[in-house]
């Protein structure tokens, strides 16, 4: 079963919005066993529109659209679906209802007409409640494919998509079952993995594919396999994860939780183990903090941070020894380690992290060479940093700055 995903909108096209919505849905239909053929994003364009649809009917079973359901002019994927099915836009007095009810409890204006009109549909489609927005979802069958319609605003697409469209495609289909696995490993390169697992990767079986995923200080091995045999089928991706290991001991960090990132990992094994953390940050401005804070449920493990981005507030509130900035620079594992130690203790916490450096472009308060990082990790018996030198490309060195250090607290939570 094959889905194609559109995304309709200028401000997609221009670069003045990310398309996050695509991202979304496809992790979706991969989840209930549909694989997604292609996604095409496309102007507010109704010849445009027109043939994207009739494109992607050749193509793929499920097509997905996102965007164009507004109130305004420029919103005209609703007119466009009905000229496509050569239907007519009808009132449907249950999106009527539900626009009214939303209105009456969240907005203080008056209902306009051009909110009322909202309500309108095509005939042929069965319309999708939105409980958190006034553009309703649509679903539409021709034959035996399924045109879905969704509104553009994410949160209101996530809760149609979750809620709506992926019960009645399970129902509707039977489909296979979809199965990813993927290995974290840190230290090496594509092409030192690649040699080191060559011949493993040559003997996976026919329905196992591989994909190296690298990204800035880490790579990512995944293994994918579909069919109708769940069992069968973890058991043939766990047989090859047990062999690959082996040959990956010291950079293997874990297998990648399906949130796709390893601060998942850690925040779950520190509270599993009761543990906490506080963070420190200079050169990263707040961006290892984020990784964290960007998750529910942070508030169980995670107990503060602190951006000291300039010399005076490392002295002012991290109260680092002015005496061994003067002496080791700013930039060092001195000072880095000071970081970390009286951040763990001003939050009282399990462990941390601290990270300070020179991102570049220019040096600032430190002599250290552009590129060059220091990360320490604080814990109850002790505390240790590394340095690195990360280039000279500002958001580079930012991004493999945070990486390596949540390298660095994962290997050391999994000590214990």
């Amino acid at each position: 079963m094959q889905a194609e995903i559109i995304t309709i909108g200028d401000e997609l096209l221009i670069g003045q919005v990310v398309d996050t919505n695509s991202a979304f849905i496809a992790k979706q239909l991969n989840k209930i066993g549909v694989s997604v053929y292609q996604i095409t994003s496309i102007q507010d364009d109704k010849k445009h529109i027109l043939q994207a649809l009739a494109d992607a009917e050749n193509r793929v079973d499920i097509l997905i659209c996102t965007g164009g359901l507004g109130p305004t002019k420029d919103d005209i994927t609703k007119k466009t679906l009905a000229e496509y099915f050569n239907d007519t836009l009808v009132k449907n007095e249950s999106v009527l209802q539900n626009i009214e009810s939303i209105w009456k409890q969240h907005v203080r204006t008056e209902l306009l007409q051009v909110n009322r009109d909202q309500a309108l549909i095509p005939s042929k489609s069965k319309p999708l409640m939105n409980k958190l927005g006034t553009a309703p979802g649509m679903w539409i069958e021709k034959e035996d494919k399924v045109f879905i319609s969704l509104p553009g605003v994410p949160y209101e697409m996530k809760a149609l998509i979750e809620h709506q469209v992926i019960p009645q495609l399970k129902d509707k289909y039977n489909c296979p079952f979809i199965l990813h696995k993927t290995m974290l490993v840190y230290g090496l390169g594509e092409s030192a993995l690649a040699a080191r697992i060559e011949d493993w990767e040559d003997a996976l079986p026919r329905h196992i594919k591989l994909a190296y995923l690298p990204n800035l200080g880490k790579m990512r091995l995944r293994l994918s396999t579909k069919g109708f045999d769940e069992a069968q089928l973890k058991k043939d991706v766990q047989d090859q994860i047990d062999k690959v290991i082996p040959l990956i001991q010291e950079e293997y960090a874990g297998l990648e939780d399906e949130d796709g990132s390893v601060e998942i990992i850690i925040a779950k094994q520190l509270t599993k183990l009761g543990n906490t953390l506080a963070i420190a940050e200079s050169c990263t401005g707040g961006a290892v903090a984020e990784r964290f804070t960007a998750h529910s449920g942070a508030s169980a493990f995670f107990k503060g941070g602190l951006v000291t981005y300039s010399t005076q507030s490392k002295i002012n509130v991290l109260k680092v020894s002015k005496a061994d900035i003067d002496t080791y620079s700013v930039v060092s594992s001195q000072v880095a380690e000071a970081m970390a130690r009286n951040v763990q203790q001003l939050f009282q916490s399990d462990y941390a992290i601290a990270t300070t450096g020179n991102a570049g472009p220019t040096k600032g308060d430190s002599d250290a060479e552009v590129g060059t990082v220091f990360i320490a990790i604080a814990t109850k018996s002790g505390v240790y940093s590394q340095e690195f030198n990360f280039g000279n490309s500002r958001l580079k060195v930012i991004n493999k700055a945070v990486n390596k250090a949540l390298e660095m607290l994962l290997k050391e939570i999994f000590k214990n």
